[in-house]
């Protein structure tokens, strides 16, 4: 294993090496933090020991070049500075892990090996609305870059609304979030304490309050106004898998008449609205015509919905917003206004030019694939990038000459899956940093990749602390693009994460749960440690957390029973407790924990630790059981799925059928149009596959040219006309190769059921096999 140790001291520097060595280790040592940067640039190391306060590039900047870039190497920081303030600001740099100095060498020793047998890296983002912003790093709050001082309660309210943008909290939901149960509040507590932070929001000159009343249900934050606002939103859409294709169509023929005799109505409203909004502009605007002008856009706001226009009603929502009586408009608002005034016109003049838009099939999801944002990026690049990636399931849409306001408005209607931004541009540098920053406020934030013109030390710092996920200098290629946005797509398709807390202090794993729930962390408790092991197999956890003494069995005891499990040996686990002397951790780490954190619980530095933990766990996983030419399971995951489903169907008697699909022709293509062709021909027919199956069943590479499907509780009759549309399909589709050649492809296929054909999947295997080999 090799280690790199970045120490200007040179007594520490040459005991740890010394130590080091003489536990096998390769060490090489760099005095201050550009010859560290040096030598990472030109070689590969199994983990980073990184002393904070160096010369010329200190640790922390080190840290976050060396993430920006994509570098997922171990990081453990060596300080003097024992403060929490210091320790999470190196965590959210993107560190692994700290100790602090002086340090016992066998503690250090442990979190080595900790770290070489997972580790992990993230970014928690910066939360952000309008000119308001919070660091959850360091709790502070400011608008335009001035500080607010805050209550602990005013400042939890701002976060939980910042944290969670779209949902609306009633009085006992913010209760359940930000008070204990001995404190139980009443709902008059919640509000006074909210009066008192939209007053300090107004008096640090706030013009517009951030948090919204929804009448009889309770507050959330509203969309942030001007260009500089977040841009919030559901990227969850979904359409009706059941729904009738007659019936969408008589419904959308329907709906058409009724906008045939309703445009009429809905022109003269925007006429009622755009003569309020000019007189407004010219400072002439009465009573009559602002109330009217509200009512009008009330009413737009209710009824564009109906003709299939969510945008219609967006737009008017927030014109109505601005119309209240006792609003007062700066120049800039009146000027924004104007601007949704336009768009909600151009809306209007959509609906007419095409009566209504075509109601999504009932087979066909309006979010297909994943959709790849490009922002002020060359055309050239962008024309090639839209062509190449056709044939990698992505779609791409580019925003270029779009303003900041119609930016705003395409990512509220189509929130992209990922974005990238070119920063080469001078003139549009700061525009696109206002997006990073936009983006990176959302929770949970959009992935962005950014393209940077030079390597710069001052642009690459600023951009990592935005959250950019992957950096890239000039030249590049689009398959550079794509590789990296497939990578990140692959990573960001998981589900909910899942913790599991032992603790016998049912509060503190009250306080879990209320901490990790806005990250999306589903938190599964226990307080009786001997249900331990029927809880872990129940709840399957990507992460442990364990406190050190518990009655009956002790934290440490539980995590060398997890160690000594090969099913959950890989189990990240980290150590709660309020223990903080040396000997303690020794054993901890010597158990094989991951981490370790002090009660009192620090909110911010345990949420990092944690996320740090799932997505370095997350990471691996993914890439021990993932093929990384498809994006599909690797045999050795979807073997262990399907062995769960057959399984489950022999104790339900539900019949289970397994198919075997490949390419008849790949090696002729591969020797007459090369490899990468023939790459890309798999890469195309894994994302069909993926596209043709549902969600539970199970598709897989199982090398070469062999991939498998695992359907459950259907028939070998039903699969076998599955399959026949697939092959149909597949008969119809024409594949491109590099430089867009066209390919044709022909495949086979051969099924059979459980338990007819085989008791096993090795037998089924076989069985299918042989029905391909009978084809050929």
């Amino acid at each position: 294993m090799k280690i790199l140790l970045i120490e200007d001291d040179p007594l520490i520097a040459e005991g740890l090496a010394k130590n080091l060595t003489e536990q096998h280790y390769i060490v090489e040592v760099a005095k201050d933090g550009q010859a560290g940067w040096d030598l990472v640039e030109f070689s590969s190391y199994d983990a980073i020991l990184l002393d904070v306060m160096l010369p010329k590039l200190d640790g922390i900047s080190f840290c976050r070049r060396l993430r920006s870039q994509g570098n997922l190497t171990p990081v453990i920081l060596l300080t003097a500075q024992d403060a929490s303030t210091n320790k999470v600001m190196g965590l959210d740099a993107g560190a692994d892990d700290y100790i602090v100095k002086p340090f016992d060498f066998q503690e250090l020793l442990a979190r080595i090996r900790a770290l070489l047998r997972r580790g992990g890296s993230t970014l928690p983002p910066l939360l952000e609305w309008n000119k308001l912003r919070l660091k959850p790093s360091t709790c502070e709050v400011s608008w335009d870059a001035r500080s607010l001082h805050l209550t602990p309660k005013e400042y939890g309210l701002l976060e939980v609304f910042l944290r969670n943008p779209q949902r609306i909290f009633s009085c006992g939901a913010l209760i359940e979030q930000l008070w204990s149960f001995e404190e139980a509040p009443s709902d008059d507590t919640v509000r006074s304490h909210l009066k008192g932070l939209r007053m300090k929001l107004r008096t640090a000159g706030v013009p517009e309050d951030p948090i919204e009343t929804v009448y009889g249900i309770g507050y959330r934050l509203k969309s942030a106004d001007t260009a500089s606002g977040v841009a919030t939103f559901d990227a969850k859409k979904s359409t009706s898998q059941n729904a009738n294709a007659n019936v969408a169509a008589q419904t959308a023929a329907g709906v058409g008449k009724i906008w045939q005799q309703v445009k009429d109505t809905i022109a003269s409203r925007l006429t009622a609205i755009a003569q309020a909004t000019t007189l407004l502009q010219n400072e002439q605007l009465t009573e009559e015509a602002r109330s009217l002008a509200e009512q009008e856009a009330h009413k737009l706001a209710g009824s564009l919905g109906m003709f299939g226009s969510d945008e219609g009603s967006r737009l008017a929502k927030e014109i109505e917003a601005n119309f209240k009586a006792d609003l007062h408009l700066a120049s800039e608002q009146k000027q924004y206004l104007a601007q949704l005034v336009q768009a909600l016109d151009r809306e209007l003049q959509r609906l007419n030019r095409e009566q209504l838009p075509e109601l999504p099939s009932a087979n066909e999801s309006a979010d297909a694939y994943p959709l790849l944002l490009v922002v002020d990026l060359d055309r050239s690049l962008t024309e090639q990038l839209a062509i190449e990636a056709t044939s990698w399931g992505i779609r791409v849409h580019s925003t270029n000459g779009y303003t900041p306001v119609e930016l705003r408005e395409y990512i509220l209607n189509s929130p992209p899956d990922l974005v990238l931004l070119d920063l080469t541009h001078r003139d549009w540098y700061e525009r696109s940093l206002e997006l990073l920053n936009q983006l990176n406020a959302l929770t949970p934030p959009v992935p962005a990749i950014a393209i940077a013109e030079r390597d710069n030390l001052i642009d690459r710092v600023k951009i990592a602390r935005l959250g950019v996920r992957r950096m890239f200098l000039q030249p590049l290629s689009p398959v550079q693009v794509l590789e990296c946005a497939t990578q990140l797509l692959q990573y960001a398709r998981t589900d909910e994460a899942r913790v599991m807390a032992v603790d016998d202090d049912p509060h503190i794993l009250t306080a879990l749960q209320t901490l990790l729930k806005p990250w999306g962390i589903k938190v599964y408790t226990l307080d009786r440690p001997l249900r331990f092991l029927e809880v872990l197999k129940t709840t399957a956890p990507e992460l442990l957390i364990l406190d050190i003494e518990m009655p009956q069995i002790s934290g440490i005891e539980l995590c060398k029973v997890v160690r000594n499990d090969p099913n959950w040996s890989g189990l990240s686990i980290l150590f709660l407790t309020a223990h903080t002397d040396g000997d303690i951790r020794q054993q901890v780490f010597a158990a094989g924990a991951d981490d370790y954190v002090s009660k009192p619980i620090v909110a911010a530095e345990l949420v990092t630790r944690i996320l740090n933990r799932i997505e370095r766990s997350r990471l691996l996983r993914s890439l021990s059981e993932t093929d990384p030419l498809t994006g599909l399971p690797n045999r050795r995951k979807s073997a262990a799925s399907l062995l769960r489903w057959q399984q489950e169907c022999q104790v339900t008697d539900q019949p289970l059928c397994f198919a075997i699909i490949k390419p008849n022709n790949l090696k002729q293509i591969n020797h007459q149009f090369g490899h990468a062709s023939g790459d890309r021909v798999l890469s195309q027919f894994a994302e069909i596959l993926r596209r043709s199956f549902h969600n539970q069943d199970v598709i897989g590479r199982w090398g070469g040219t062999e991939f498998v499907i695992g359907m459950s509780g259907i028939a070998k009759s039903d699969a076998k006309r599955r399959l026949s549309e697939l092959l149909k399909h597949l008969r119809q589709r024409e594949f491109t190769g590099v430089d867009g050649i066209p390919l044709r492809v022909s495949f086979s296929c051969g099924i059979v059921q459980y338990p007819q054909d085989g008791a096993d999947l090795q037998t089924l295997y076989q069985a299918a096999s042989l029905q391909l080999k009978i084809k050929n």
